[in-house]
């Protein structure tokens, strides 16, 4: 039996990066669509034949999906999702999932309560980027990892409602999931601490557009994840280890391997050398932040019993413990202990 499915929200990442495998997943049917805005809502008819509504409590009532996809405002999400676990559906919801973690804990409690499935979407866990340095990292191409930076950089204004606190805005939430995330699994270690440093830059609103987070992993790892505003360019990651560097721009791998020579004079410090470096370079394919076919797959086959989604609510609980901890480090300028 296919897995009903329901959107609400269906907007720009509604209409295609949620949309487009419900519809090429053998496994799904679209039962019906929600969204305040009638051009949108008779977009979604006219491409699944399904209902639509603009209330998204009646079409949970109506229609009473398996499976609800919340794509709304960040400052909906925990009301909506409450209400589809609530009204037996199991849930998708886009990142970052709540506000903060207050919200989290609540969806979390709700979803034990009703015994529904709460997926979190954290698509750059499925990133071909992260992917392929995890396997570089746990191969000990470049020995062990003592330091990890990300960096998402645009030079761009936005006018819309991410600019806002009243809707939950800023580019914390927005693009924190995606950059604060990976490399603390790369790190592949509990968040000892966050010390960060937010500032709004060039964007209108009343909310952070850029934001820099220093985060020690408990075994000594030091992430620098950061989202910035600059017309040049930066590596999208560097991973330091005591053997070499993974230098990565989107898809394109630098991996410099290297060993450094022990001086038998203390004295000798200026004229200490290095073997010679061993570089290699390759480009990797796939999605940057996860193909959505591949992660609907999984959805499906956890909601069919196949096996666990990989992504659980205390993953996506711990990136909010992470990022509220950034908004609390910059306002109370003190390092917080997780």
């Amino acid at each position: 039996m296919k897995i009903r499915a329901a959107i609400i929200g269906y907007g720009r990442n509604g209409s295609t990066m949620h949309a487009n495998p419900i519809e090429k997943n053998s496994a799904f049917t679209m039962a019906a669509v929600c969204d305040i805005d009638p051009s949108r809502r008779e977009q979604a008819h006219s491409r699944f034949g399904c209902p639509t509504y603009e209330c998204y409590r009646k079409m949970l009532a109506t229609e009473k999906p398996d499976l609800t996809v919340v794509v709304t405002r960040n400052d909906q999400h925990a009301t909506m999702v409450c209400d589809a676990l609530n009204a037996g559906s199991h849930v998708v919801v886009t990142k970052p999932w709540a506000v903060n973690v207050a919200e989290a804990e609540t969806m979390i409690t709700t979803a034990a309560a009703s015994k529904r499935q709460l997926l979190p979407w954290l698509p750059a866990r499925w990133g071909c980027d992260l992917l392929r340095l995890q396997q570089l990292v746990s191969a000990g191409t470049i020995g062990n990892v003592f330091a990890i930076r990300r960096t998402v950089s645009s030079f761009g204004t936005r006018c819309d409602w991410q600019t806002e606190s009243r809707y939950g805005g800023g580019y914390i939430l927005n693009w924190g999931p995606h950059i604060v995330d990976p490399p603390v699994i790369l790190g592949n270690s509990p968040v000892k601490s966050v010390f960060g440093r937010t500032r709004q830059a060039i964007n209108p609103g009343d909310v952070e557009d850029l934001f820099h987070a220093v985060i020690t992993l408990e075994n000594g790892t030091i992430i620098h994840a950061e989202y910035t505003i600059s017309i040049d360019t930066f590596p999208t990651w560097v991973v330091q280890g005591d053997r070499g560097t993974i230098t990565v721009r989107s898809r394109d791998f630098k991996i410099i391997r290297q060993t450094p020579v022990q001086p038998t004079d203390p004295t000798a410090f200026a004229s200490m050398q290095a073997e010679p470096a061993e570089i290699t370079e390759e480009t990797v394919s796939g999605a940057v932040y996860g193909d959505e076919h591949i992660i609907y797959q999984e959805i499906a086959d956890s909601l069919a019993n196949v096996k666990p989604y990989p992504v659980t609510p205390a993953d996506a609980l711990g990136v909010s413990r992470i990022l509220e901890a950034i908004k609390i480090s910059s306002k109370e300028d003190r390092v917080v202990n997780l």
